[in-house]
């Protein structure tokens, strides 16, 4: 059931006077639950639940927090078609979507439970000491990953389930012993609940303690300035635009103490179509790329919104098929009116653009909050010139540049912004080969590089990397997909000279746990 209410920790409050419902994009109408913005005093309230929990959580057994993950996914699912039909309400994506990502996000649930079972992920390494040594005795030192603190995790507005309450951030930093706060997104506040509540089942069924997770509802952004600013927040998650996510890191940056933000921000995804692919697999590319522009109104962040080409008869053979290609694809529901009506406002601003022709705009009619795809082209110096052309469109929209050549493409590469991902479509391999400068140029842009596919789809596993230099995400150096994306939430730390039996169990001489460690510059399981 939903209540419109927030979780402080494992009981459900409304103190406050500031309402609000969420919006079914699809039927056009307000849903009928009423949410009540968490006030000050339940912000405070739980925020310091979180920091008192942490002092329980951070020691909790890697083998506990496994249960703790694994039983979170086991609630998540036993919410059945309750979850299902508010995701679909209040997003206006459809049955397939819900359960394609509900699974997405049990699976990652699952894949941290496994993680920390494991355990050698806190990177336990050990040099012993060396009391002879000439002329300075050395130390014995011992290091591992320690939790941050209280995590503040943002709702992502395109992804209800696996960005959002126990989405990505949320997973890995309750794996990496971290409580959680969820400033929930205000478009889908419901399934925000609903995945709240399952989250607290498991908090009293695990024995985890009260405040290790609270969710919080708002409809502007005060509860999020006033979470980030509080003292005992330590780390902060966000995906969203790059406004927001600046805005978030410059507040993190002036606290008293300040504390990282890992943001995931706007990214266009440049495709470089190489000469020989658009001579060869014109109509293969053109239908591969139609489909991944237009896929749930382009609502990715990882949208292709950004193709490169050397102008010619094969790239203009290219644009004509692409653009008859899109025309024939129903356009679909955006996720709330204020997104489509940004799109609106992006798309129109881009297309008023100098020298930038439209090259298939749908013109059928459509319902509301239904947006119309559109394909635009511009010459490779204009768009060089141009920063406005650079900038991300959310929705069904790309810009096809036409490069004079290839040093122009390279050129307009090295002049992006950071990104998540780029592409490369190529004939053969042999092909991709011929141009070593693209691709280093790309590599020094990008988070991860594709060849011959599409950048929309992110697999879960350890070799994803979901981030890339600013302002695709705030620190290229993490992803925020995957399991690797726990080392957000954790800081390295070293013992000198600890008593034995008051060191972590990762770190004792007789390795109780059985992890895999460094000791001494060697990979070992054995004890000292």
């Amino acid at each position: 059931m939903v209540t419109g209410k927030n979780y402080i920790g494992n009981r459900l409050s409304a103190k406050g006077y500031t309402t609000y419902k969420t919006f079914n994009p699809l039927l056009n109408i307000e849903n009928q639950v009423v949410f009540t913005e968490a006030t000050s005093e339940e912000i405070d309230e739980a925020v310091l639940l979180a920091a008192e929990a942490f002092k329980t959580f951070r020691t909790v057994s890697g083998l506990k927090k496994a249960d703790f993950l694994n039983t979170i996914a086991d609630e998540i699912l036993a919410l059945g078609d309750k979850l299902i039909q508010t995701y679909c309400a209040e997003s206006g994506l459809d049955e397939h979507r819900c359960i394609s990502e509900r699974t997405r996000t049990i699976g990652l649930l699952r894949s941290f439970a496994g993680l920390v079972k494991e355990g050698s992920w806190i990177e336990a390494s050990i040099d012993t000491a060396m009391p002879e040594r000439k002329p300075i005795p050395k130390p014995d030192l011992r290091k591992m990953l320690i939790p941050l603190g209280p995590v503040v995790v943002f709702g992502a507005s395109n992804f209800p389930l696996a960005y959002s309450t126990a989405g990505g951030d949320s997973a890995a930093a309750f794996a990496a012993g971290c409580p959680v706060i969820v400033k929930s997104h205000p478009m889908h506040s419901g399934t925000g609940e609903l995945v709240a509540s399952a989250i607290v089942a498991a908090v009293k069924k695990t024995g985890m303690p009260n405040g290790v997770f609270s969710n919080l509802n708002s409809s502007g952004i005060s509860v999020g300035e006033q979470l980030v600013k509080h003292a005992a927040v330590k780390a902060v998650g966000f995906t969203g635009s790059i406004k927001g996510g600046r805005a978030l890191y410059d507040m993190a940056a002036k606290r008293e103490e300040p504390i990282p933000v890992f943001a995931e921000m706007g990214s266009v995804n440049p495709v470089v179509l190489l000469p020989s692919a658009l001579k060869n697999k014109t109509e293969a590319i053109a239908k591969m790329y139609a489909t991944s522009i237009t896929t749930a109104s382009g609502q990715f962040c990882t949208n292709p919104g950004l193709l490169l080409g050397v102008k010619g008869k094969h790239l203009s053979d290219f644009i004509q098929k692409l653009s008859d290609v899109i025309l024939e694809i129903e356009p679909s529901c955006m996720l709330h009116p204020h997104i489509f009506e940004a799109y609106e406002k992006k798309k129109t601003k881009a297309m008023a653009q100098a020298e930038l022709q439209v090259a298939a705009k749908y013109e059928g009619v459509v319902p509301t909050n239904f947006a119309r795809q559109t394909l635009t082209t511009v010459c490779g110096k204009t768009f060089l010139r141009n920063p406005t052309l650079h900038q991300e469109v959310f929705g069904p929209y790309s810009i096809i540049v036409q490069c004079e050549n290839i040093k122009e493409l390279e050129a307009i590469i090295l002049n992006l912004e950071g990104q998540l991902t780029g592409t490369i479509i190529s004939d053969t391999d042999d092909e991709l080969s011929e141009y070593p400068s693209i691709v280093a140029a790309l590599q020094n842009r990008v988070g991860r590089l594709i060849f011959n596919g599409v950048p929309t789809g992110v697999e879960v596993c350890p070799s994803m990397v979901h981030g890339g230099p600013y302002p695709a995400s705030s620190d290229s150096r993490f992803t925020a997909v995957g399991i690797n994306s726990i080392k957000r939430w954790v800081r390295p730390f070293s013992y000198q000279e600890w008593p034995n039996q008051l060191l972590p169990e990762e770190l004792k001489n007789e390795n109780p746990l059985g992890l895999s460690r460094v000791v001494n510059n060697k990979r070992t399981t054995e004890r000292i």
